[in-house]
């Protein structure tokens, strides 16, 4: 028997990276609050949280074969309110050891739930014949975007962050029930061959490249997730709300630009979208290490979100589509590696930020673009002979009702 809303395939992948995301992206906002509470520093901040990335590197690596075995199903039903629960309990942490090991549970719940989402949205792809990857990354950001504006508003009124992410339990444990009550894991794109699924997801030289595409946007993702509110603190003074409210901008021109990111790689290519993302994501650094007002950080965020959007779903596409491995272990090996940028890059920005100011730990970006210039070439150029047809009225209407 089945619970919740009856929902088409790739809206039901939609509904669980929005949901994750909310369940992992309140404690964001708070993290200002969370440094003030403790009366630490950058860098101790930053050393707290790599309980995160290391949980997360673990789960990338060993989680595979344990989620094919327990089922996409019934892990991903689990595990996504458990994230919820176990950042509540985190955040009761009396100082930044016991935040450390608090969060190592955190990152494991969060790499596991990695796998599954970029495996589940790469088979629905293949089983609607249409790209959704972007798209689905997209709903990520939204959720983001909504635990920036929840969080803001919590903290503008003065709420703890102790209770503000026991709140947000309940929220994401009756969205799970609603929205994937009815979940069933997707066809795998491609046929077994009846061998066993290897214990390590080993990175292989084009899966190496594809991680260099990568690094920049994981890199400064985290960073503007981690620390844009701090950073806001710091160099204006600003308040709880515009603080909460810059991540929340972060994560609304990332969401944007993914939703609409398919569309533009469907007409041109994925190398091309890439570069032009890179081009944007050097400008949003610029403005962010120059910026003398607190507008001009805000749009130099918003860039950010623009230029991170959607390498790495373009990046996990084209790891999913190679024919060498399973799937998942090659969307696995990608990530394993990408999220150590994304997760353990920002806390060791903290150091950067103590020594030389929070503004130089973002320019630390610029030469990780330049990598990601280089290499973009790997995610693929379509051919003339792919350029798709005019679309009739009857494929039109037919998308529309899709969508």
């Amino acid at each position: 028997m089945t619970l919740g809303l009856s929902l088409a395939p790739q809206h039901r992948v939609y509904a669980g990276f929005a949901i994750y995301s909310f369940a992992m992206g309140n404690i964001f906002p708070r993290l200002p609050d969370i440094k003030h509470a403790m009366g630490i520093e950058d860098g101790t901040l930053g050393l707290s949280l790599i309980g995160t990335p290391i949980g997360t590197l673990t789960a990338l690596t060993l989680a595979t074969p344990m989620l094919e075995r327990v089922g996409f199903r019934r892990a991903l039903l689990g595990l996504v309110p458990l994230v919820a629960a176990t950042y509540a309990i985190a955040v009761h942490a009396p100082g930044p050891v016991s935040l450390f090991l608090m969060l190592l549970p955190v990152g494991l719940m969060i790499g596991s739930i990695e796998i599954m989402l970029n495996v589940e949205a790469d088979r629905t792809e293949f089983l609607l014949k249409r790209r959704i990857m972007n798209r689905a990354h997209s709903f990520w950001s939204i959720g983001f975007f909504g635990a920036g504006l929840f969080g803001a508003a919590l903290g503008h009124l003065g709420m703890s962050p102790q209770l503000h992410l026991a709140i947000v339990v309940p929220m994401v444990a009756i969205s799970m029930a609603l929205f994937l009550g009815g979940y069933e894991p997707a066809p795998s794109r491609f046929a077994g061959n009846g061998d066993k699924a290897p214990r390590l997801a080993r990175p292989t030289l084009p899966i190496l490249v594809l991680v260099a595409v990568t690094l920049s946007a994981m890199l400064l993702e985290g960073a503007s997730i981690d620390w844009s509110a701090i950073y806001m603190r710091t160099v204006f003074d600003s308040g709880p709300f515009v603080a909460g409210f810059t991540v929340a901008l972060f994560a609304f021109s990332q969401a944007t630009t993914r939703f609409f990111a398919d569309s533009f790689v469907d007409r041109h290519s994925p190398s091309g979208v890439a570069r032009v993302l890179l081009a944007s994501m050097a400008a949003g650094v610029l403005l962010v290490f120059l910026s003398p007002a607190p507008f001009v950080s805000m749009l130099g965020f918003a860039l950010l979100g623009i230029g991170s959007s959607a390498l790495f779903p373009l990046a996990i596409s084209a790891a999913a589509q190679r024919t060498d491995r399973p799937a998942a272990i090659n969307v696995a090996a990608l990530s394993q590696i990408s999220f150590v940028a994304f997760l353990l890059g920002p806390p060791l920005l903290g150091f950067v930020s103590d020594h030389w100011g929070i503004r130089s730990a973002f320019a630390i970006g610029i030469p990780f673009i330049a990598l990601s210039l280089l290499t973009a070439g790997s995610l693929g150029r379509r051919a003339p002979s792919e350029k798709p047809a005019a679309p009739s009225n009857e494929k039109i209407l037919a998308r529309a009702g899709e969508a």
